[in-house]
């Protein structure tokens, strides 16, 4: 992967650009996405991946896109799992990419 897809990240919105702004964290981050976002959609517009494989340590972003192959789960801060590709992203949401490790507030 380029260096300038990491930076961007691998999604690039190309409509539904007006919809109402939402600010998340991810890893200690404070983001933006789009209110209507999944939890897939607004972390892999900022970033390259969704996650850190459990058993590899390989880079993960998901592989069906639409709930049925368990590879987008994700975990908030206090430890909740959720499926990047069928959640919607809520105000304040609070996201971690490998659970377990801390992160600056």
């Amino acid at each position: 992967m380029s260096q300038t897809a990491a930076k961007q990240g691998l999604f690039q919105r190309l409509a539904e650009t007006r919809r109402e702004p939402l600010s998340f964290t991810l890893d200690g981050r404070e983001l933006q996405a789009l209110a209507g976002d999944t939890v897939m959609t607004a972390v892999l517009s900022q970033s390259a991946q969704l996650r850190l494989a459990e058993f590899s340590g390989e880079p993960r972003a998901g592989f069906c896109l639409m709930g049925a192959c368990q590879d987008c789960w994700m975990q908030t801060e206090t430890g909740e799992r959720l499926r990047a590709c069928t959640t919607f992203l809520v105000a304040g949401m609070r996201l971690c990419s490998q659970p377990g490790v801390p992160h600056d507030n």
